[in-house]
């Protein structure tokens, strides 16, 4: 095997927010809509474009080594692949995603049984057949090609399993959401084979653990600033941090330097108290990534 990883970047509606993840993590694709091959700063990866629901089989398969999908489609095909670790990060929000049950609004359904002998549409088939197998409930599950909300809206269908991350398109369509059926983020898999070789795990562990120290650092900022030796008790005792604030003193002076890592909504809070503490200088500053 040559000592080249073949990364699979997911098409659609997580491919912007994975680029903009690796740019974090140290590393620069570039896509382009006439190739399915990104280009990517680093000899010993190559990329491939492709969507997230095949990204699982072409996983397991072999014919690429590590790809990001979403554990929804690995488990509605029963991939048999490494899952390393979750990267929740998506194009809405930091959330989940939801697969839901959902009916009209005014439909007498109130969970999963009240279904029997009837048709839903979703485009998770295979999961859906399983949970509802599971149950003892017989339904009839037809694939959705799109517009899932149009069907139990027009009468086409009398269910829907669909996703949702804040469920405002599904209250906007006059739908009801009847119960969860699964919980899904990303997922970073790998292909076993790959992952027992010795060369493509430490390369594979080197993105995950970038990967992850880039999302860490979403929302937290550094804080550094001056501050009399007389208040340092004061002003750590209201500093949020990871651990402990770093308390420095300075050169031929009874002022220390106090530096710290916290979310940067809290900066706005906290200002104000440093002031009245005596801190001076305070500087905030964006991170990349917290290892």
């Amino acid at each position: 095997m040559e000592n080249v990883l073949k990364l699979g970047i997911p098409k659609g509606s997580l491919e912007t927010a994975t680029v903009e993840l690796f740019k974090k993590a140290g590393w620069q694709i570039g896509i382009s809509s006439r190739s399915y091959f990104p280009t990517i700063d680093d000899d010993e990866i190559k990329c491939s474009l492709m969507r997230p629901q095949e990204m699982a089989k072409y996983v397991e398969r072999g014919t690429i080594d590590v790809g990001i999908a979403g554990r929804d489609w690995v488990r509605e095909n029963e991939s048999d692949v490494f899952e390393l670790c979750e990267m929740v990060y998506s194009k809405v929000s930091r959330r989940p995603a939801r697969w839901v049950l959902v009916v009209n609004g005014d439909s007498k359904v109130q969970g999963p049984e009240d279904l029997s002998g009837a048709t839903i549409s979703t485009e998770l088939v295979g999961f859906t057949k399983r949970y509802f197998a599971e149950r003892n409930i017989p339904v009839n599950v037809e694939f959705s090609w799109g517009a899932t909300e149009a069907k139990v809206v027009e009468g086409l269908c009398d269910a829907i399993v669909e996703v949702t991350e804040t469920g405002s398109t599904i209250k906007a369509n006059g739908l009801r959401i009847v119960c969860e059926l699964m919980e899904s983020v990303p997922v970073m898999i790998v292909n076993k084979a790959a992952w027992a070789d010795p060369w493509r795990r430490t390369k594979i562990e080197q993105i995950a653990t970038l990967l992850q120290s880039a999302l860490r650092a979403e929302g937290m900022v550094g804080l550094k600033m001056n501050a009399p030796g007389d208040r340092v008790a004061a002003i750590t005792e209201i500093i949020p941090s990871l651990n402990h604030p770093t308390v420095a003193h300075l050169h031929n002076s009874d002022w220390v330097s106090i530096e710290s890592i916290m979310p940067e909504k809290e900066v706005r809070r906290i200002v104000p108290e440093l002031l009245k503490l005596g801190a001076e200088g305070i500087v905030e500053y964006s991170l990349n990534k917290i290892i």
